[in-house]
């Protein structure tokens, strides 16, 4: 089980060592800032899976920590807001800066448990990067891929067709869904995307023992892995 990294960024010291005690108490890793920039700067540094942030803090505001922690962290954490405003003018600046989810004060702490674990959740799949099935590893955000411990190298169009049968697999994938995903309305004819079939099998089958891409006639494409 993956513990949840949280960092609390709350400048009053009752309520943050409130929510710190309690969520320590759940089996959570619990770092506290005082500050905004105190918050910045440890979440620059190390990674954490949810951020609970207070709008108000001493040195600036909680919007403007939202906004630089989702552009300047690498991976970027999900982040709870609290706040005492209800308002949905108050809720739409804070989701427009990058907020995951608010909660307004006074709150229960089961709830904002609740609200971590969700989120924490959600984080770590998106930043699940790297989709392994058997032998082939498939980076998204690099865009790179590998079989066999080997790089291969594919085109953009290739490896968004790829990335397509990856996130499918084990079912397949249409034509008309390749179509839809990857061209939109300026629909190829078909030989352009045998064409691209044919690349992509190159590169991912051909120096290899097994072929991995598959052909379902009358139906599309799909990934497979020998038993």
């Amino acid at each position: 089980m993956t513990i949840v990294s949280v960092l609390v960024i709350e400048d009053t010291p009752e309520i943050g060592r409130e929510i710190c005690d309690f969520l320590s108490l759940q089996g959570m890793q619990v770092d506290y800032a005082a500050s905004g920039n105190l918050g910045l700067s440890l979440a620059k540094q190390q990674h954490y899976d949810v951020i609970v942030l207070d709008v108000m803090l001493p040195d600036t505001n909680g919007v403007a920590v939202c906004k630089a922690l989702k552009q300047n962290c690498d991976p970027v954490p999900a982040v709870l807001m609290l706040t005492a405003r209800d308002s949905i003018a108050d809720k739409s600046l804070g989701f427009d800066a990058g907020a995951d989810d608010y909660l307004t004060k006074p709150f229960d702490l089961t709830e904002l448990l609740l609200r971590c674990q969700a989120l924490a959740r959600r984080h770590q799949l998106h930043q699940s990067q790297t989709i392994v099935i058997g032998e082939l590893a498939v980076n998204e955000k690099q865009q790179l891929v590998k079989r066999e411990g080997k790089c291969l190298k594919l085109s953009s169009t290739d490896f968004a067709i790829l990335l397509l049968l990856v996130q499918a697999y084990p079912n397949a994938v249409s034509r008309q869904q390749l179509v839809n995903k990857i061209w939109g309305d300026e629909a190829p004819d078909s030989d352009v995307i045998r064409s691209h079939i044919y690349t992509l099998r190159q590169a991912l089958d051909k120096p290899f023992s097994t072929p991995m891409l598959a052909t379902l006639h009358g139906i599309g494409f799909k990934l497979q892995v020998q038993g």
